[in-house]
């Protein structure tokens, strides 16, 4: 039976919180009460009373409203004022771009809510938000269309304003956002803003660190246990589609404030979380992640980077953290792969031999490494072939069956036929503590 995680118990919550919601705004006027007529336009935007400031454009009207986060603002553990001390190569580092540094003044972070999560042609993006960093704090600029014939207006002043910026941060954004954006653009017949921009999506990178030590890397995940940061009142993203819905219907706008608030936190969180990933990647050696699984997390990306002297620091660092089970081992095999491409043969030998002297899955796999060493590095037939041996009795295979064969043949009469130190028992000589594995790599 599969086990219940937090994400299961919080997914429930959000579906009795959409079941509640929609049974109350579905429920039957008591009594003889007649029921209530779909106010007109007119009154939807005049009744009642939404913040923010009309703008009037060449495509028609929409909503704005703006909003600064102070420079001496806490959000969590991250002061809002250090987001201008983020050097411009750092964003250009996350996201594998040859392109000129960009300084943080000159990017834009964005984010959507829409009329459905799934996406597609007939899903809308109702509110587009986004926050630049700027002298006085962060500003948070909201562009709402109060119904559908002020989506024109809306998107033609969204791209007159990223048109003052160089790079867009998102997140999730170039599964979701930004195409989402580029359908509304098309089936208006405008220019999208975003195929100019360097365009950074932090949902990788942060899968990359995290995924290891956390169920899922959402938001609000992130926010608790990156950025100390925890939402109260917060409505859940799931309502969100609803609670405009409802807007339209009724042109209350009690059910929005909340959701206007969610975006701007997103906002913020999104800044946040930019600085946090970018100096790990920029400066990986000086990160001060103090989780073992995201020094991995970081590692693994510094591996696929090519830069095997930051990646082999990391797993060090890693292993001397103290790792959880399920992740040592992979990582001793990962780092023993690393020093033998570093052409350090004798402490990849150190490890492979400790991969191989208790159960693990690369237990198979270090024989076989080793017996590749033994035979064409250190000309040692004899323990090649127990190498050998010792594999094919952990993960039997042709490729094992042939090495075999082929280092008796070219043993002649000096290798031992059927004899091996290592086959089917385990060794009694105690496995290394990971303190003394990070060492020996060291």
């Amino acid at each position: 039976m599969r086990r219940i995680t937090q994400g299961d118990i919080d997914q429930l919550r959000r579906r009795i919180n959409v079941a509640a919601e929609r049974a109350i705004d579905n429920r039957e006027p008591a009594g003889d009460a007649a029921p209530r007529e779909r106010p007109s336009a007119s009154s939807r935007h005049g009744e009642f009373h939404l913040e923010g400031k009309e703008r009037q454009g060449s495509l028609g009207r929409f909503l704005m409203q703006e909003h600064m986060v102070p420079n001496d603002r806490m959000h969590g553990n991250i002061r809002v004022g250090d987001l201008q001390l983020i050097p411009g190569n750092w964003l250009t580092n996350i996201s594998d771009s040859e392109a000129q540094p960009i300084g943080p003044r000159h990017w834009a972070f964005l984010d959507t809510e829409t009329t459905g999560l799934a996406g597609g042609t007939g899903t809308c993006a109702f509110l587009v938000g986004v926050g630049t960093i700027e002298t006085d704090g962060f500003r948070v600029r909201l562009f709402f269309m109060r119904d559908y014939d002020e989506e024109s207006a809306m998107l033609d002043a969204l791209s007159e304003c990223l048109n003052h910026y160089d790079a867009l941060i998102t997140y999730n954004g170039k599964s979701y956002d930004v195409p989402l954006l580029e359908t509304r653009y098309r089936l208006k017949r405008q220019a999208s803003p975003m195929g100019r921009l360097l365009h950074v999506d932090l949902l990788h990178p942060a899968r990359r660190i995290w995924s290891e030590r956390m169920s899922n890397c959402r938001m609000g995940t992130l926010e608790s246990e990156v950025l100390g940061f925890e939402r109260h009142d917060d409505v859940a993203g799931a309502l969100i589609p609803h609670r405009y819905f409802n807007f339209l219907r009724t042109g209350n706008p009690a059910g929005l404030r909340p959701v206007f608030s969610h975006n701007i936190l997103d906002l913020v969180s999104l800044a946040c979380l930019g600085a946090v990933l970018m100096p790990a990647f920029a400066e990986p050696g000086e990160t001060a992640f103090r989780h073992a699984e995201d020094m991995l997390g970081l590692a693994r990306w510094m591996r696929k980077n090519g830069d095997r002297e930051d990646a082999l620091h990391l797993y060090r660092k890693a292993i001397r953290a103290g790792l959880p089970p399920r992740c040592v081992f992979a990582s001793i095999w990962e780092s023993a792969c690393l020093e033998g491409q570093a052409g350090n043969r004798g402490i990849q030998v150190r490890l492979l031999r400790e991969l191989s002297r208790v159960a693990n899955p690369y237990r198979a796999s270090a024989f076989e490494q080793l017996a590749k060493h033994y035979e064409h590095k250190e000309k040692d037939l004899q323990t090649a072939l127990e190498m050998t041996r010792s594999a094919q009795i952990h993960a039997p295979s042709k490729d094992l069956d042939h090495r075999e064969r082929r280092l008796l043949r070219k043993a002649g009469g000096e290798a031992t036929p059927g004899v091996t130190r290592h086959a089917g028992t385990e060794s009694r000589e105690p496995a290394l503590s990971r303190a003394a594995v990070a060492d020996t790599a060291s």
